[in-house]
């Protein structure tokens, strides 16, 4: 079938991205479902860092790709033996699809899925397929399995979370990755408990969906830091009890006195080197720090070793929030039902194809939290 998607054809083109505009809208042809794979009309699909990133060479994908990973929509064709979904369900797109066989899967870790992130690396289905081709007959990759900026996407079915239709799904989107992402980092990677400290960087998706996380688990106090007032005000909307400026010369010692000597858990969400060692920083004895953000694959943290023997501190990643899509997306859903999760402070928005490059400007400027992409006309 033909239908518009956007394409991104190169990395690393110069800002703003509103003039140079690395992303075009093109009709592009998708091959009907194989085997295990599902047609899906794409209702609503998030501007997320992880797009970002590859539109700025930060997280290197193979080109030409098309975009868009965090999405919702409607189930339009099955292919042969695919029987988890039905035609007309409402579906959340996971960016990890799990082959359920790799050793992760096995240990109930589908975000760390073996096949699946190999998949992704390489801009093909779990199968190893391409279904997407441009005007010319040329190749185009998948992006994160998904490719949802796009009016329809061919994915596999594990890439797929049912869910109900009482959620419109332009919020339903946001749970495929901000909120699985930044709630999951705090529940499923750092198990936090009631009572203890929490300090979050970065107010982005993720890292709202962190602070909203936070005060899900009963965490006290949570700290947000962004350099914005804006989203400081965000997150006091979504739980945040105190704020700090990132920019403070005194941020450090502020945190460290509002969480009595230092958070038990500090969540880095920018995807910044420099932040992740305040984040570690910031943290007390047996402190945890906790990586969300995706850093350009040269940063490294520099770490006094001995603390991590000595004050029993730990430092650890969260990919996908730890999640386990089919288990997490539902009760999420479900939390955000019934008022515990205020996942509409983050939609800033919602955009046609033609503003897609001022869009992740946008983005690049840290102005907004979610826009998100309507492909319908």
């Amino acid at each position: 079938m033909r239908l518009r998607a956007a394409v991104l054809r190169e990395m690393g083109t110069a800002r703003p991205y509103s003039t140079s505009a690395p992303v075009t809208i093109e009709d592009v042809d998708l091959e009907p479902p194989g085997p295990g794979e599902v047609l899906v009309q794409v209702a609503a699909a998030g501007l997320c860092h992880s797009d970002l990133s590859v539109i700025n060479g930060s997280r290197p994908r193979p080109m030409p790709m098309v975009l868009g990973h965090e999405a919702a929509g409607v189930v339009v064709e099955l292919g042969l033996g695919v029987t988890g979904v039905e035609r007309d369900d409402h579906v959340v797109f996971s960016y990890m699809p799990s082959c359920g066989r790799c050793v992760p899967c096995q240990s109930g870790r589908p975000a760390l899925c073996e096949p699946g992130a190999d998949a992704n690396a390489r801009g093909v289905l779990l199968n190893g397929a391409r279904r997407l081709r441009d005007a010319d007959g040329g190749e185009l990759n998948h992006h994160l399995g998904v490719s949802a900026f796009a009016e329809y996407a061919v994915v596999a079915e594990a890439s797929l979370v049912r869910v109900g239709r009482d959620v419109p799904l332009d919020r339903a989107a946001l749970f495929g990755c901000a909120v699985l992402t930044g709630v999951g980092a705090v529940v499923n990677t750092a198990r936090a408990q009631a009572g203890e400290s929490a300090a979050v960087f970065g107010l982005g998706g993720v890292g709202l969906s962190a602070v909203m996380g936070a005060q899900l688990a009963g965490c006290y106090p949570i700290v947000a830091v962004d350099l914005l007032e804006a989203k400081l005000d965000l997150a006091r909307q979504a739980g945040a009890t105190h704020t700090v400026r990132a920019n403070d010369p005194d941020a450090l010692a502020a945190i460290r006195d509002l969480t009595g000597g230092g958070a038990h858990y500090a969540f880095e969400a920018v995807g910044d080197a420099r932040v992740l060692s305040q984040a570690y920083a910031a943290t007390r004895r047996g402190g945890t720090t906790v990586a969300v953000g995706l850093p350009h694959p040269d940063q490294e943290v520099p770490l006094r070793a001995l603390s991590l023997v000595a004050e029993e501190r730990t430092l650890k990643g969260s990919y996908m929030g730890s999640a386990v899509p089919r288990r997490d997306v539902p009760r999420y859903l479900a939390l955000y039902a019934a008022g515990r999760l205020p996942v509409d402070l983050l939609s800033s928005g919602t955009l046609a194809f033609g503003q897609l490059n001022e869009g992740f400007e946008r983005l690049a400027q840290g102005a907004v939290v979610r826009q998100v992409l309507t492909p319908a006309p």
